[in-house]
């Protein structure tokens, strides 16, 4: 029997070749996507899937519809805990459901984090100072 690896901060493993998501991200982003990245050694946290050149990480959150851990009161506080200190880490956390993580909404979900909005007009332009400008 083998023992299961880690990816994590400290010792990054290579992308899995055989995880569709992970070859998605190489292909149609440009980018190294890693599984199961371990992002805090005291906590043992890991991200589902990350991309840490660019501190994005995806969470895929299941159970939705079921009542799995995520939308328990207790798994859910713990993932407020986790993203929230991600978030103050500097990660850009996401979060997707199993069914959307292979579609383009969730590949331009990551483009948008990762380089940014580019020209996309549905999001409000905002003028010097920040604020909202009527649309037309």
């Amino acid at each position: 029997m083998t023992k299961k690896t880690r990816n994590t901060a400290d010792s990054p493993k290579i992308t899995t070749s055989t995880d569709l998501f992970t070859c998605l991200c190489r292909s149609d982003l440009g980018v190294r996507c890693v599984k199961e990245y371990r992002f805090h050694s005291v906590r043992k946290w890991r991200f589902d899937y990350a991309i840490p050149e660019h501190l994005v990480a995806l969470e895929v959150e299941g159970g939705v519809w079921t009542g799995g851990r995520h939308t328990s009161p207790k798994g859910f506080l713990g993932d407020m805990e986790k993203y929230n200190t991600a978030t103050i880490m500097g990660w850009k956390v996401l979060r997707t459901t199993p069914d959307d993580l292979c579609t383009n909404k969730t590949l331009n979900m990551l483009k948008t984090a990762i380089f940014g909005l580019k020209n996309d007009e549905s999001v409000p332009k905002t003028d010097e100072n920040g604020l909202f400008l009527p649309k037309g």
